[in-house]
């Protein structure tokens, strides 16, 4: 069995960027770890169905990837964005501003029948997309 279990995000300031990912994605701190001699505090927030983010902060830490859109984010081989399946995506992406992010796509119509889709990006401008499919009932 192969399964996802979650997706791990280098971050300048994790005390700033807890709040976030806690509030805008419904994640919940599952437990926290440091590695003194590397200089690397960390936490792992998963949510009630089970998807993981992993925030690490590491001291001497520099900015990578930091596209101003989803396009321009495939320029850069690696990671580009995270994904994340909805049900309501203007609620979704409205709760995301309200806890610090920045629209870099506002929602609409994505590639595929009925799907709609926008992008964000978090305090620090990782790119997130919030994706919704119809309902197949």
């Amino acid at each position: 069995m192969l399964d996802f279990d979650h997706v791990g995000v280098s971050v300048a300031d994790l005390d700033a960027m807890l709040p976030f990912y806690c509030d805008g994605l419904d994640l919940e701190l599952e437990f926290q770890f440091e590695i003194p001699e590397q200089d690397i505090r960390a936490v792992f927030l998963r949510n009630a169905h089970g998807f993981g983010v992993e925030l690490l902060e590491r001291t001497g830490s520099s900015g990578g990837l930091r596209a101003s859109d989803h396009h321009d984010a495939i320029l850069t081989r690696g990671y580009g964005h995270m994904c994340l399946r909805v049900d309501d995506l203007e609620a979704a992406h409205q709760k995301l501003l309200d806890v610090g992010a920045s629209t870099v796509s506002a929602p609409g119509p994505a590639p595929g029948a009925g799907v709609r889709f926008a992008y964000l990006s978090d305090p620090e401008g990782n790119l997130i997309e919030l994706i919704q499919f119809p309902d197949h009932g």
